[in-house]
């Protein structure tokens, strides 16, 4: 069952009892089968369905002397408020943190933050929005939720050399890329140990930040694991199907998502794992032979992925409810708390991606009908929600609750996992903003999973900070660190809701009021 809003989830094999979705996706694979088949014909129609256009170049503009004067400055680091204080930024570095009192004259220009409370930028660590045909809209609205850096977590050759090029857009009104991974591991590029260390060697050529896992079999899994190591880089992602969370924390695995995707986990988290796993298909979706087929990689990522993208209904079957429904009848707390301490030694993060997979396993949820933003929404994102609802309320409800369950077990687990020392990474699965997707959307169901108003902050800010090793630069507002800060309206620390109180927007050192981003999202909206 796939989690992830934007990109190919777990894939599933084909059981004695699990036919419906398999079925349907092994009849999609013998389509692009017969496409790649036609040769020429069928590979200009996957070019032209995945080529765009080369974007203009764009870069971050030389920003001038600012000095805000009178705000409450939040250290994450270990919670502290310091009022009355002056935060001087200058060349797109915060100069200066001093008394407002004591505020030398220096001839920037000033603001007056009385009242307000001056944060670290939020960092996304799960978008996909450098994908997008156009970026704009995107970018805006990530910059208008407080977002000033993200981790970009689908790349391709392409978007590498956009990036060396500085073709992504991403100017000052874009939050600033933290990392990029090159194509994503499957079966198509990472069929076997030695291949999976080609494709590494390949992608830290072209200049990656990090390798992406999807799916391939455990042993090429754990063969990424040491490959990407080995040069010097992160490895993160999803889980395939064969392989235990717990093995893979054993191993290493940097950055697990979505919770490790699909239902492996809650497999795992039962006293009657072992029976429970036995059940589990385990599997490629397809013939080894398929993925060497020519164009059978871009065909997957042109067609295919939509199958995939939808509510969890569309991908689960009456095994895989009975699996789920014993798993959660047998989930044991004690075996969820191990699991995070093992996640706390062996240095795996996590980033659940809440409102992600809420979008998957609730989506007929009120948060979705009462989301201001479905108002706002471009017509093809407001569609594909209620496309998604109808498909979803379609469903048994004896199936939809367990798939609801599904989501509140995620939260549990989440809170549990924390409680425990896992480090928690907040980002949306999103490309932008979806409804009920936005990062203060994260924020409320991390506090909901029992994470404090101040770990909430942190895992937007200190935590992606160490994770990337950037904690000299990012993660707090002291001298030296990129001027990337937020001024909020109401003490954060107080509830997770004023997490959303943005009223200021800092990006290298632009100002940027909220009404003038959300004017600039309006306009955006209208032309799209």
């Amino acid at each position: 069952m796939p989690a992830d809003g934007d990109e190919a989830a777990e894939l599933e094999v084909e059981g004695p009892s699990r036919v419906s979705s398999r079925r349907r996706f092994l009849a999609r694979a013998g389509v692009g089968v017969a496409l790649v088949g036609l040769g020429a014909a069928g590979a200009e129609a996957i070019r032209a369905a995945t080529v765009s256009e080369p974007r203009p170049r764009a870069v971050v503009a030389p920003s001038s002397a600012v000095r805000i004067d009178g705000v409450t400055v939040v250290d994450p680091a270990d919670g502290s408020r310091v009022a009355g204080r002056s935060i001087l930024v200058d060349g797109g570095r915060v100069r200066a943190v001093t008394a407002t009192a004591d505020a030398p004259s220096s001839g920037a220009r000033v603001i007056d933050g009385t009242g307000r409370f001056a944060v670290p930028g939020y960092n996304e660590m799960h978008t996909h929005v450098l994908q997008l045909p156009d970026t704009e809209l995107g970018l805006t609205l990530m910059l208008a939720q407080g977002i000033t850096g993200m981790r970009q977590m689908e790349g391709s050759p392409e978007l590498l050399a956009d990036r060396a090029q500085q073709r992504l857009g991403l100017d000052e009104y874009a939050p600033q890329l933290l990392g990029m991974p090159g194509d994503l591991l499957l079966p198509f590029n990472a069929a076997s140990v030695e291949g999976v260390r080609e494709e590494i060697a390949r992608q830290w050529d072209q200049g990656a930040d990090f390798i992406k896992m999807i799916l391939t079999e455990p042993e090429v899994f754990f063969a990424a694991v040491d490959e990407a190591h080995r040069r010097g880089l992160r490895i993160a992602g999803h889980l395939p199907p064969a392989v235990h969370i717990e093995d893979a924390a054993a191993a290493g695995f940097d950055s697990i998502e979505h919770l490790g995707t699909g239902q492996s986990v809650f497999l795992t988290l039962s006293s009657e794992s072992q029976a429970l796993w036995a059940q589990e298909p385990t599997g490629l979706p397809f013939p080894a032979w398929v993925a060497r087929l020519p164009f059978a990689a871009e065909f997957f990522d042109a067609f295919l992925k939509e199958s995939f993208l939808g509510p969890a209904t569309s991908t689960t079957d009456e095994a895989q409810i009975a699996l789920l429904r014993r798993a959660f009848e047998t989930y044991s707390e004690e075996r969820t708390d191990a699991l995070g301490r093992s996640f706390a030694d062996n240095g795996v993060w996590h980033c659940p991606t809440l409102v992600g997979l809420r979008g998957k396993y609730r989506p007929d949820g009120p948060e979705f009908r009462e989301d201001p933003w479905l108002q706002r929404a471009p017509a093809d994102q407001r569609e594909r929600q209620q496309a998604d609802a109808e498909a979803f309320r379609a469903a048994p409800q004896a199936d939809r609750d367990v798939l609801h369950e599904y989501y509140e077990r995620c939260v549990r687990t989440v809170g549990r996992i924390a409680a425990a020392g896992t480090r928690i990474m907040s980002g949306t699965d999103t490309s932008g903003r979806g409804v009920a997707r936005s990062i203060h959307e994260e924020f409320r169901e991390l506090g909901r999973a029992g994470l404090s108003p101040l770990e909430v902050l942190r895992s937007t800010t200190t935590a992606p900070a160490e994770y990337l090793g950037r904690g000299d630069r990012m993660g707090r507002i002291v001298p030296g660190a990129d001027a990337d800060l937020l001024l909020l309206a109401a003490d954060l620390l107080q509830s997770v809701e004023n997490l959303a109180t943005v009223c200021t927007v800092v990006r290298a050192g632009h100002v940027h009021p909220i009404d003038a981003l959300d004017a600039r999202v309006g306009a955006l909206l209208a032309t799209a």
